[in-house]
């Protein structure tokens, strides 16, 4: 039996955009959206039931207050491939965006044979920061603002100024130091250590081939807005868990948002949306004529630090980094349309970016610093993550799992 209740998303809707002209549809990507979908409706039918683990799992309340802990999840951020950018965010030969990662000034660009590049955004002259952080914009050559020293797009030294009295320098080593990149799915994934291994078939476990569906390669930033947090795992916790929505959010998505939560798994790598009673209308319609839009909502998790919370119109990608100490983290939210919009869906959107970024902040944000002060302050030994909170047991049992292989290497 089922409900009979229409669930109402507890993801923000995106503005009205047709869908990118980069989604890739395949065979694999459509099977794999339409087993999901049958698992869905299994739930709707038998009386709108969340994913269920088979125990409650009670984690220690160090975890998120441990200093030597986080120096171990500091360290695995800065060896695992994290995702800085979406490709239209690179969008032709030149494009480039640069940004601070966890003190890290990193540079990307699209080199003229169209592929990504990542490097460390420092002259090698003096250690300047070549391109200013927070910056975009489309370039053929780069210049240090202290010395005027240039570079080009696959990161190599150009120009030294006035260089018959600078000294004899082989130029060929004095590039920008590179980053180890890959592309995938439309994705840009970047380690943030220099030569450091980096593989990332390996790390995204097959979800490339459903994340193509997207065609992130094509999508347009609208806005973006960083936001100070709690201990890391705390915010990311948030976005993984639907229990929380109609409670902490009664003013802002509604009291009556359904919270039971739909877990799929690649790996570390999650997907996070409700019973969906609609998708029953599908039943007598043949596989191969599903319309592959209505079964790509909810939240799409990228471990460790991204959640995209949206669909095939665009909607905001959340990325989430240790801060400066335990207690603090920095998340950076940005807004995507899947398409040019234009002047009106570009107004529209940004309302959306604006109240998304204000539920994250005054609600989401506001609820973890007064959790993670209540934490540090003692009187319970453990947190518990429920049978329904499958997403947060998996997010904390592969987190484990890298801490405890930086342990036994240190």
């Amino acid at each position: 039996m089922t409900s009979g209740k229409r669930t109402k998303s507890p993801v923000a809707p995106a503005a009205t955009i047709v869908r990118s002209t980069a989604a890739v549809e395949t065979d694999a990507n459509r099977k794999q959206m339409i087993e999901i979908a049958r698992v869905n409706m299994a739930h709707v039918e038998a009386g709108m039931t969340p994913s269920q683990t088979e125990d409650v799992m009670r984690l220690p309340a160090s975890v998120y207050l441990d200093r030597e802990r986080w120096e171990l999840e500091v360290a695995m951020y800065r060896r695992i491939p994290l995702m800085l950018a979406l490709g239209g965010e690179l969008r032709g030969a030149g494009s480039f965006k640069s940004m601070t990662v966890m003190g890290v000034p990193v540079l990307l660009v699209r080199d003229g044979d169209g592929q990504a590049r990542a490097f460390i955004n420092r002259c090698s002259h003096r250690g300047s920061v070549v391109v200013p952080s927070g910056t975009t914009g489309t370039a053929r050559r780069f210049a240090c603002p202290y010395h005027n020293w240039v570079f080009d797009t696959s990161g190599d030294l150009v120009g030294v100024t006035d260089r018959q009295y600078f000294g004899d320098v082989d130029t060929s080593c004095l590039g920008l130091t590179p980053l180890p990149v890959a592309e995938r799915a439309g994705l840009i994934f970047v380690v943030i250590t220099p030569g450091a291994p980096m593989d990332i078939d390996e790390h995204l476990c097959g979800y490339d081939t459903v994340l193509d569906f997207f065609g992130f390669g094509d999508w347009h930033l609208i806005k973006r807005t960083e936001l100070p947090g709690p201990n890391w795992k705390i915010a990311y916790d948030g976005y993984l868990d639907f229990y929380h929505l109609p409670f902490l959010h009664r003013n802002s998505f509604g009291p009556d948002i359904y919270n039971k939560a739909l877990y799929t798994a690649w790996g570390p790598h999650q997907r996070v949306t409700t019973p969906d009673p609609a998708l029953l209308e599908l039943r007598d319609i043949p596989e191969e004529k599903w319309d592959m839009d209505l079964l790509c909502g909810g939240v799409w998790t990228i471990f460790p630090h991204i959640s995209i919370a949206g669909g095939n119109g665009g909607g905001q990608v959340a990325q989430l980094f240790p801060g400066t100490t335990p207690d603090s983290s920095v998340t950076i939210l940005n807004y995507y349309t899947a398409a040019e919009p234009t002047e009106e869906q570009r107004l529209e959107a940004e309302k959306r970016a604006d109240f998304v970024a204000g539920v994250v902040r005054d609600e989401d944000y506001a609820t973890g610093i007064n959790l993670q002060m209540a934490l540090a302050a003692g009187g319970k030994p453990e947190v518990l993550f429920g049978r329904n909170e499958g997403g947060g047991q998996r997010f904390h049992r592969m987190l484990d799992e890298h801490v405890a292989r930086l342990r036994s290497q240190a």
